[in-house]
């Protein structure tokens, strides 16, 4: 059984400075992010090789972060149908994007670098088995065409809950 989900978002382009698209230094690259039900909206703008706003999300470190959530939220469920007690989980996550000749691009890979914390050093080997299962299930991705690999880091709490050992 195949179950169909559907996700709608509006992007609203804030970056006319009057005179449109009458020139390529002429508009700016802003642009507005929303959802139905969202508290707060995402202050976007393209990545600052193409002229855009440093300070505001690009498209590039959104999709990122999307693979970056999609394998920590599909980890937190596979740990626990596992068993493990995941206590913290934390990941610095890295892309490359190339430009092609034509102005075009795209990702060649991305690499996810979660630290996770267990409760128990029993747990340590289903804790990293549950990379495999999360990478498996995750959305995202399955959805992209470069591989998105994985340097994850398990350490067992010391006697602070949520700290990691050395």
């Amino acid at each position: 059984m195949h179950l169909a989900h559907e996700y709608a978002v509006s992007v609203r382009w804030t970056g006319n400075r009057g005179t449109g698209t009458s020139g390529y230094r002429a508009y700016g690259r802003d642009h507005v992010v929303s959802a139905a039900g969202k508290l707060h909206d995402l202050a976007g703008s393209s990545d600052p090789a193409f002229r855009g706003d440093p300070e505001r999300w690009n498209p590039e470190e959104l999709l990122l972060t999307a693979l970056a959530q999609c394998h920590m939220l599909s980890y937190l469920h596979a740990a626990t149908v596992a068993g493990v007690t995941v206590l913290a989980y934390d990941d610095d996550a890295v892309g490359t994007m190339e430009q092609t000749a034509d102005g075009g691009g795209h990702f060649t890979s991305a690499t996810l670098r979660p630290r996770v914390v267990v409760a128990d050093a029993a747990q340590l080997e289903a804790a990293e088995a549950a990379h495999a299962e999360a990478a498996r299930m995750c959305f995202i991705a399955s959805s992209v065409n470069f591989p998105v690999r994985h340097e994850a880091m398990t350490t067992v709490a010391t006697s602070a809950p949520g700290a990691a050992s050395a």
